[in-house]
């Protein structure tokens, strides 16, 4: 399952992956209510998956970003759902 997802995510255009992400960030911020919150809550979502998979991989700056951007995320989601 690891290996396929990334494998998976090896071959995506990183252009393509920032402009979806990009896009996915700023509908979750400007739609209102339980819309945006659970964009946002989508795009935490796959930010957790992707800092479980490569943890081991990454340098300690790198893992206190991620982890920093996924807790902004979660208070983004949490407040715009109230």
């Amino acid at each position: 399952m690891t290996r396929t997802f990334l494998n998976r995510l090896a071959r995506v255009n990183p252009t393509a992956a920032f402009a979806g992400t990009l896009a996915l960030l700023l509908a979750g911020l400007f739609l209102p209510g339980i819309v945006g919150a659970l964009l946002l809550g989508l795009l935490a979502a796959g930010l957790a998956t992707l800092t479980a998979t490569t943890w081991p991989v990454q340098t300690p700056v790198t893992r206190v970003v991620r982890v920093v951007l996924l807790t902004l995320l979660v208070v983004a989601a949490v407040s715009k759902s109230l």
